[in-house]
Protein backbone atom coordinates (compact mmCIF):
# COMPACT_ATOMS: atom_id res chain seq x y z
CA UNK A 1 0.00 0.00 0.00
CA UNK A 2 1.36 3.84 -1.28
CA UNK A 3 1.53 5.98 1.42
CA UNK A 4 2.19 10.09 1.45
CA UNK A 5 5.26 11.35 1.90
CA UNK A 6 6.00 14.83 3.04
CA UNK A 7 8.13 18.32 1.72
CA UNK A 8 11.74 17.02 3.37
CA UNK A 9 12.31 21.01 4.09
CA UNK A 10 9.51 23.26 5.38
CA UNK A 11 7.75 25.52 2.72
CA UNK A 12 6.85 28.80 2.51
CA UNK A 13 2.48 28.75 3.26
CA UNK A 14 2.64 32.28 1.66
CA UNK A 15 4.17 30.62 -1.43
CA UNK A 16 1.35 27.59 -1.06
CA UNK A 17 -1.13 29.92 -1.10
CA UNK A 18 -0.34 31.77 -4.21
CA UNK A 19 -0.14 28.98 -6.01
CA UNK A 20 -3.11 27.38 -4.68
CA UNK A 21 -4.82 31.27 -5.43
CA UNK A 22 -3.16 30.91 -9.11
CA UNK A 23 -4.39 27.33 -9.51
CA UNK A 24 -8.04 28.54 -8.96
CA UNK A 25 -7.84 31.45 -11.69
CA UNK A 26 -9.15 31.23 -14.99
CA UNK A 27 -11.08 28.71 -17.11
CA UNK A 28 -10.95 25.75 -14.89
CA UNK A 29 -9.13 24.52 -11.79
CA UNK A 30 -5.70 22.82 -12.17
CA UNK A 31 -6.46 20.33 -10.36
CA UNK A 32 -3.04 18.36 -10.50
CA UNK A 33 -1.61 21.98 -8.72
CA UNK A 34 -3.81 21.94 -5.90
CA UNK A 35 -3.15 17.95 -5.09
CA UNK A 36 0.21 17.81 -5.12
CA UNK A 37 0.70 20.63 -3.36
CA UNK A 38 -2.12 19.45 -0.47
CA UNK A 39 -0.74 15.90 -0.42
CA UNK A 40 2.45 16.80 0.16
CA UNK A 41 1.91 18.98 3.65
CA UNK A 42 1.48 18.04 6.82
CA UNK A 43 -1.48 19.24 9.62
CA UNK A 44 0.52 22.16 10.64
CA UNK A 45 1.68 22.89 7.51
CA UNK A 46 -2.23 22.75 5.94
CA UNK A 47 -3.16 24.88 8.58
CA UNK A 48 -0.40 27.56 8.12
CA UNK A 49 -1.44 27.39 4.44
CA UNK A 50 -5.14 28.30 5.30
CA UNK A 51 -3.90 30.79 7.64
CA UNK A 52 -1.98 32.59 4.71
CA UNK A 53 -4.43 32.16 2.40
CA UNK A 54 -7.17 34.06 4.46
CA UNK A 55 -4.77 36.70 5.08
CA UNK A 56 -3.56 37.27 1.38
CA UNK A 57 -6.84 36.92 -0.02
CA UNK A 58 -9.71 37.43 2.37
CA UNK A 59 -11.14 33.95 1.73
CA UNK A 60 -11.96 30.65 2.82
CA UNK A 61 -9.43 28.31 1.43
CA UNK A 62 -11.15 25.16 2.02
CA UNK A 63 -14.55 26.76 0.98
CA UNK A 64 -12.80 27.76 -2.55
CA UNK A 65 -11.36 24.06 -2.77
CA UNK A 66 -14.90 23.05 -2.37
CA UNK A 67 -16.08 25.32 -5.25
CA UNK A 68 -13.31 24.31 -7.96
CA UNK A 69 -12.88 20.54 -7.32
CA UNK A 70 -15.43 18.23 -7.73
CA UNK A 71 -15.96 14.03 -7.12
CA UNK A 72 -13.78 12.22 -5.39
CA UNK A 73 -10.90 14.54 -5.80
CA UNK A 74 -12.85 16.96 -4.05
CA UNK A 75 -13.86 14.36 -1.23
CA UNK A 76 -10.48 13.34 -0.98
CA UNK A 77 -8.29 16.47 -0.32
CA UNK A 78 -11.34 18.41 1.65
CA UNK A 79 -11.04 15.60 4.31
CA UNK A 80 -7.04 15.60 4.07
CA UNK A 81 -7.32 19.70 4.87
CA UNK A 82 -9.49 19.57 7.99
CA UNK A 83 -7.87 18.40 11.29
CA UNK A 84 -10.39 15.98 13.11
CA UNK A 85 -12.96 18.24 14.44
CA UNK A 86 -13.04 19.67 10.96
CA UNK A 87 -13.31 16.02 9.27
CA UNK A 88 -15.83 15.12 11.56
CA UNK A 89 -18.32 17.87 10.59
CA UNK A 90 -17.71 17.21 6.57
CA UNK A 91 -18.05 13.94 6.98
CA UNK A 92 -21.82 14.12 9.08
CA UNK A 93 -23.12 17.46 6.81
CA UNK A 94 -22.32 15.11 3.33
CA UNK A 95 -24.22 12.09 5.19
CA UNK A 96 -26.88 14.18 6.35
CA UNK A 97 -27.56 16.64 3.45
CA UNK A 98 -25.85 14.74 0.27
CA UNK A 99 -25.63 11.22 -0.07
CA UNK A 100 -28.10 10.73 3.12
CA UNK A 101 -25.70 7.88 5.05
CA UNK A 102 -27.37 7.98 8.75
CA UNK A 103 -25.15 5.29 9.41
CA UNK A 104 -22.41 7.04 8.71
CA UNK A 105 -23.82 9.81 10.49
CA UNK A 106 -24.43 8.07 13.75
CA UNK A 107 -20.85 5.94 14.09
CA UNK A 108 -19.47 9.44 14.02
CA UNK A 109 -21.66 11.11 16.27
CA UNK A 110 -22.06 7.87 18.82
CA UNK A 111 -18.33 7.21 19.22
CA UNK A 112 -17.46 10.77 20.14
CA UNK A 113 -16.63 12.42 23.79
CA UNK A 114 -18.92 15.56 24.37
CA UNK A 115 -16.24 18.04 24.16
CA UNK A 116 -15.32 16.76 20.36
CA UNK A 117 -19.09 16.80 19.81
CA UNK A 118 -19.23 20.66 20.70
CA UNK A 119 -16.27 21.61 18.75
CA UNK A 120 -17.22 19.70 15.61
CA UNK A 121 -20.74 21.09 16.60
CA UNK A 122 -19.69 25.00 15.98
CA UNK A 123 -17.73 23.94 12.96
CA UNK A 124 -20.68 22.49 11.32
CA UNK A 125 -22.55 25.67 11.86
CA UNK A 126 -19.23 28.01 10.99
CA UNK A 127 -19.17 26.15 7.93
CA UNK A 128 -22.48 25.20 6.49
CA UNK A 129 -24.67 27.85 8.36
CA UNK A 130 -27.00 25.41 9.97
CA UNK A 131 -26.91 23.83 13.07
CA UNK A 132 -26.35 20.07 12.98
CA UNK A 133 -29.52 19.53 15.08
CA UNK A 134 -31.70 21.11 12.16
CA UNK A 135 -29.82 18.42 9.73
CA UNK A 136 -30.69 15.67 12.29
CA UNK A 137 -34.28 16.63 12.67
CA UNK A 138 -34.98 16.20 9.03
CA UNK A 139 -33.28 13.19 7.81
CA UNK A 140 -33.77 11.28 11.01
CA UNK A 141 -36.63 9.99 12.43
CA UNK A 142 -38.01 7.95 15.26
CA UNK A 143 -35.86 6.34 17.97
CA UNK A 144 -32.89 7.05 15.77
CA UNK A 145 -33.69 10.83 15.78
CA UNK A 146 -34.07 11.01 19.55
CA UNK A 147 -30.78 9.15 19.94
CA UNK A 148 -28.73 11.25 17.79
CA UNK A 149 -30.19 14.40 18.69
CA UNK A 150 -29.54 13.07 22.81
CA UNK A 151 -26.07 12.48 22.02
CA UNK A 152 -25.05 15.57 20.61
CA UNK A 153 -27.35 17.80 23.61
CA UNK A 154 -26.11 16.10 26.80
CA UNK A 155 -23.24 17.07 28.23
CA UNK A 156 -22.05 13.32 29.56
CA UNK A 157 -19.17 13.04 32.20
CA UNK A 158 -16.19 11.95 30.44
CA UNK A 159 -13.75 10.46 32.97
CA UNK A 160 -12.73 7.10 34.36
CA UNK A 161 -14.61 7.34 37.53
CA UNK A 162 -17.77 5.33 37.51
CA UNK A 163 -20.51 3.79 40.56
CA UNK A 164 -20.82 0.23 39.83
CA UNK A 165 -24.09 -0.16 41.94
CA UNK A 166 -25.28 2.61 39.24
CA UNK A 167 -24.25 0.66 36.47
CA UNK A 168 -25.48 -2.82 37.60
CA UNK A 169 -28.62 -1.06 38.34
CA UNK A 170 -28.61 0.13 34.27
CA UNK A 171 -27.91 -3.49 33.69
CA UNK A 172 -31.14 -4.30 35.12
CA UNK A 173 -33.05 -1.65 33.85
CA UNK A 174 -31.79 -2.68 30.20
CA UNK A 175 -32.77 -6.29 30.61
CA UNK A 176 -36.22 -5.13 32.11
CA UNK A 177 -36.76 -2.97 28.62
CA UNK A 178 -35.53 -5.07 26.44
CA UNK A 179 -35.22 -8.92 26.91
CA UNK A 180 -37.88 -9.12 29.52
CA UNK A 181 -40.58 -8.07 27.64
CA UNK A 182 -42.39 -8.42 24.21
CA UNK A 183 -41.28 -5.31 22.18
CA UNK A 184 -38.27 -2.80 23.46
CA UNK A 185 -38.26 0.64 25.70
CA UNK A 186 -36.40 2.51 23.50
CA UNK A 187 -36.94 5.74 25.97
CA UNK A 188 -34.94 3.41 28.56
CA UNK A 189 -32.09 2.52 25.98
CA UNK A 190 -31.47 5.80 24.50
CA UNK A 191 -31.47 7.80 28.28
CA UNK A 192 -28.82 5.20 29.37
CA UNK A 193 -26.85 5.22 25.90
CA UNK A 194 -26.65 8.72 25.76
CA UNK A 195 -26.68 9.95 29.35
CA UNK A 196 -23.80 7.75 30.56
CA UNK A 197 -20.15 8.24 30.31
CA UNK A 198 -18.06 5.39 28.36
CA UNK A 199 -16.30 3.60 31.64
CA UNK A 200 -19.67 3.48 32.85
CA UNK A 201 -21.48 1.46 29.80
CA UNK A 202 -18.64 -0.71 30.13
CA UNK A 203 -19.48 -1.32 33.78
CA UNK A 204 -22.98 -1.61 32.44
CA UNK A 205 -22.07 -4.06 29.77
CA UNK A 206 -19.79 -6.10 32.32
CA UNK A 207 -22.54 -6.60 34.74
CA UNK A 208 -24.87 -7.30 32.32
CA UNK A 209 -22.78 -10.22 30.47
CA UNK A 210 -22.23 -11.01 34.28
CA UNK A 211 -25.74 -11.51 35.29
CA UNK A 212 -27.50 -12.48 32.38
CA UNK A 213 -24.65 -14.64 30.37
CA UNK A 214 -25.19 -12.46 27.65
CA UNK A 215 -23.43 -9.67 25.15
CA UNK A 216 -25.87 -6.50 25.69
CA UNK A 217 -24.84 -5.28 21.70
CA UNK A 218 -25.93 -8.11 20.58
CA UNK A 219 -29.09 -9.23 22.07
Amino acid sequence: MSSLTYSPVLTSPRDDAIALYRAFKGFGCDTAAVVNIIAHRDATQRTLIQQEYRAMYSDDLIKRMSSELSGDVKKAVLLWMNDPAGRDAAIVRDALAVVIDLKAATEVICSRTPAQIQVFKQIYYSRFGVQLEQDIEMQASGDHKKLLLAHVSFRRYEGLEFDRMAAENDAKVLFKAGEKRIGTDETAFIHIFSERSSAHLAAVSAAYKSNKERNIWKF
